[in-house]
């Protein structure tokens, strides 16, 4: 059986549904697939987010992440608050451990100022007047637009309201192969005007496929949360360590929920296969001999501080270890409080091959007839909107074509 959208997105996460919803916006005439391996949206990273949405200060003013960041924060709050959709406008503060962080406090405060974001520098009594329980060194970073989402509720209501306007859902479809203007999967051919690569933890091999991301391939670092069995009315705000500058992590913090909820995580734990959950689910051979072989190479190389990294995250299994990295983030120690395991998600960190170091950046590769989004990381539920804004704005279907038929081939432009 075959399939013949203008536009063939590949994957059902937040960014394949926010391309997906932006480009019907655009172009309501233009018709669109969706394909999608597993039995629903969000199935993965997307689905496993921790539902911050972020502000945007982490990162350096010449990259994406910091242009798109503020963006799509507010598009994301706008749209909640439009479709009723639960949000949670708690704010961030970051905490100080001792003086010596507060060089690198200051820092981001300066680079969040660079990213038009709003910050304030606080005291400690300022802390202590706006969150009591929160321990900090002298200094802190107040964020006031960081917020909590729902992810799995946005990304179904983006999936309803696709599908009502008229955009073409295919679970359980698998991509196989490539060959010019089509797609094989395992459930018929789709002949594509133009092929939006956003599969995850599979965007390198596809985007190879085609010709792309030779230099690159993704590790896998599993996520987890332990969930606070205290009182839930303990902390009002997220609170976030100051993070490693040679890692893209941000360090275990406390997440205010949606639900008004407490919960500390993530872990980074390099994973030993791209869907290692748990268990042996999904496990592959060919996966497990590639991701050793290249943190083989940095565990022994030390690459930015990965032998180090990879011996402290793997401890976190140890619940009193690892709820004892959130020790020093509030006044009185909570390490007792903690419970379950949340569900673990799994972070697609993109590895450049040549260097031997992480990307930081989102990094998007394509030509004519196919892009692909090689680095969708954190914080790339919260830049959706705005992301997929600037991913079209660098595709041939900015020429606004109608729907093309079987035998009108896109008008194409070369990709920026």
């Amino acid at each position: 059986m075959s399939h013949f959208p203008d536009l063939l997105i590949i994957g059902a996460g937040i960014t394949g549904l926010a391309l997906a919803f932006k480009a019907k916006t655009r172009w309501p005439d233009l018709k669109i697939s969706l394909i999608e391996k597993e039995s629903d949206v969000a199935q993965h990273a997307s689905g496993r987010n921790s539902g911050v949405l972020h502000a945007g200060f982490y990162y350096s003013s010449n990259s994406l992440k910091a242009r798109l960041c503020r963006q799509g924060n507010l598009a994301m709050q706008a749209f909640c608050l439009e479709h009723g959709l639960k949000l949670n406008p708690c704010g961030k503060l970051v905490l100080t451990k001792n003086e010596a962080e507060l060089p690198a406090l200051h820092r981001l405060y300066q680079q969040g100022l660079k990213n038009g974001i709003p910050l304030q520098l606080l005291t400690e009594d300022q802390v202590r007047e706006l969150e009591p329980e929160a321990a900090t060194c002298q200094a802190a970073l107040y964020s006031p637009s960081t917020a909590s989402v729902d992810p799995l509720e946005i990304c179904q209501f983006l999936k309803q309201r696709l599908q009502t306007l008229g955009v073409h859902f295919y679970f359980e479809t698998r991509y196989l192969r490539q060959r010019r203007s089509q797609v094989f999967s395992n459930r018929g051919c789709f002949e594509a005007g133009h092929v939006i690569n956003c599969a995850g933890l599979y965007a390198d091999k596809i985007a190879q496929d085609y010709g792309f991301g030779k230099t690159y391939t993704l590790l896998p670092f599993k996520g987890l949360y332990l969930s606070f069995e205290g009182d839930p009315q303990l902390l009002s705000h997220h609170l976030y360590p100051v993070p490693d500058p040679r890692q893209p992590f941000l360090g275990v913090h406390y997440t205010r929920t949606v639900h008004q909820q407490l919960k500390i995580g993530p872990t980074a734990i390099p994973a030993l296969w791209r869907e290692n959950y748990g268990g042996l689910s999904r496990f592959k051979l060919a996966e497990l001999l590639e991701v050793l072989w290249y943190e083989g190479q940095l565990f022994a190389s030390n690459r930015f501080g990965f032998r180090e990294l990879a011996l402290s995250e793997i401890r976190k299994y140890w619940r009193p270890e690892f709820a004892r990295q959130a020790a020093h983030l509030t006044q009185t120690e909570h390490t007792t409080e903690f419970g379950k395991f949340l569900r673990p998600g799994i972070r697609a960190q993109l590895l450049d091959t040549r260097r031997m170091e992480l990307v930081k950046d989102f990094v998007i590769e394509g030509d004519q007839s196919s892009t692909h989004v090689l680095n969708a990381v954190s914080p790339a539920f919260t830049c959706a909107f705005a992301f997929a804004d600037y991913i079209l704005e660098q595709t041939p279907l900015q020429q606004q074509p109608h729907s093309r038929g079987m035998n009108s081939p896109l008008p194409l432009k070369p990709l920026l």
